[in-house]
């Protein structure tokens, strides 16, 4: 178990990872899907206020550090015109889904309810970059999500009590963040697709 005061430094890792990614936006090689972005910012902001309502204390840092940058990305992806992503129908879809999630979470006013709503509005607004990140893993910044991994693995390790308010955001974003990391620092797509181009031609 970490002294709570990890989380501080967590934040400090998770900012940096996030700084990384808001300098590739703006020279315009990294496009961040701005439909994730933006439901990025906004579900973890909802979720950093349920958890300061719940008196979850220092932990929250990280939950308003991993929405903040997202806002802050969001913004800076109208700064160039080459770091924007096409939006696509599943974009919107799934941006529809994440905003009902939203709308759940501010209709029940429910901790434990809250939390879990804001959870699965973040996991449908990352579905477009999941997907984008197998894709086109040269349109993302690797570095921010492990930063973003790191920092919730610290938050998870001061905790003392194991509450759904204080453990069910860090694991969340633990998990989802390494995805994303692994995706796009091992270029998983783009060497699956290079494997079965290489099949059929073996076959030819």
């Amino acid at each position: 178990m970490l002294d709570v005061h990890f989380v501080i430094v967590g934040a400090v890792i998770g900012s940096l990872g996030t700084a990384k990614y808001l300098w590739d936006t703006l020279r315009g090689v990294t496009q961040p899907n701005r439909v994730s972005w933006l439901l990025w910012a906004t579900a973890p902001l909802l979720a950093f206020a349920v958890e300061v309502h719940d008196g979850v204390g220092l932990q929250s840092l990280m939950t308003f550090t991993v929405g903040f940058g997202p806002l802050l990305v969001f913004v800076a992806s109208f700064w160039s015109p080459e770091a924007a992503w096409r939006i696509g129908r599943l974009d919107y879809v799934c941006g529809i889904l994440s905003v009902a999630g939203l709308v759940l979470w501010l209709v029940t006013r429910h901790g434990t309810v809250a939390i879990a709503a804001s959870i699965a509005a973040d996991g449908l607004a990352a579905l477009p970059t999941l997907r984008k990140s197998l894709a086109a893993p040269h349109t993302e910044t690797a570095a921010a999500y492990a930063a973003a991994a790191v920092n919730a693995a610290l938050t998870l390790l001061t905790v003392k009590k194991a509450t759904t308010a204080a453990v069910a955001f860090p694991l969340y974003i633990l998990v989802v963040a390494t995805l994303e990391a692994v995706l796009i620092g091992a270029e998983i797509g783009p060497r699956v697709s290079a494997a079965r181009r290489r099949s059929r031609s073996a076959a030819c």
